[in-house]
């Protein structure tokens, strides 16, 4: 059973998964997590289809035995975060990803940077996950992106799926303080809770429950 039970990055039919809500709140009971978060894509959704997507939320969070929490994932281009404010009031938090093509890691910090000075935003999803194809940061721009976190009270998700950050940013993180949330970026409720590699490096890390960003719930 895993120490720190839960995933912050879920998908489900509101989006581009092949699950429903509340298979994927089934799946992580069975798997015996605690706190499940549903973020699915911003641009599926409307302004009448996220109130139907809360209300299901809540709905089945409040029937599950683990926390549930209503959250969405962005997406960061070079002109911010696309998540309007009416969306994020209505939500329990946002995920602000990288998805579009990059020529170098240096515009790839600079869009995390954007979303580092959104008050929108909660949580850098999958950061890095771009460096292999892109090339990797210089420390300095690392150190640039860890400062604004800390300054904005931003926290970082570390993706079982893309295997990100690495081991050493983590340590860095639960340094300087900056939250981190386990993440499966799950697209069908069966891999909803895959988040081993997600709690092997937070654990190495050094990581405890108040390094969390959801530790209450834990």
């Amino acid at each position: 059973m895993p120490k720190f039970a839960h995933d912050a990055h879920t998908h489900t039919v509101y989006s581009d998964g092949i699950g429903g809500i509340a298979e994927n709140i089934a799946a992580a009971e069975e798997k015996g997590l605690r706190l499940l978060g549903i973020t699915d894509h911003v641009h599926y959704l409307s302004e009448r289809t996220l109130s139907r997507y809360v209300r299901e939320i809540k709905r089945w969070g409040g029937e599950a035995e683990i926390t549930v929490l209503a959250g969405i994932e962005g997406n960061l281009t070079f002109n911010g975060v696309d998540v309007p404010d009416f969306m994020a009031r209505k939500l329990d938090y946002v995920i602000a990803s990288v998805h579009e093509w990059l020529e170098s890691p240096s515009q790839y910090i600079e869009l995390v940077k954007l979303a580092l000075i959104d008050e929108n935003v909660t949580v850098i999803g999958h950061f890095g996950a771009n460096f292999p194809h892109i090339g990797y940061p210089t420390l300095e721009e690392l150190e640039e992106v860890l400062e604004l976190a800390e300054a904005n009270g931003k926290a970082f998700e570390i993706s079982s799926r893309y295997r990100v950050p690495d081991l050493e940013f983590v340590r860095e993180c639960i340094r300087r303080g900056i939250k981190l949330t386990f993440a499966s970026d799950a697209h069908y409720p069966p891999a909803v809770g895959s988040v081993s590699w997600s709690e092997k490096i937070f654990r190495k890390a050094g990581g405890r429950k108040e390094d969390l960003l959801f530790g209450e719930f834990l």
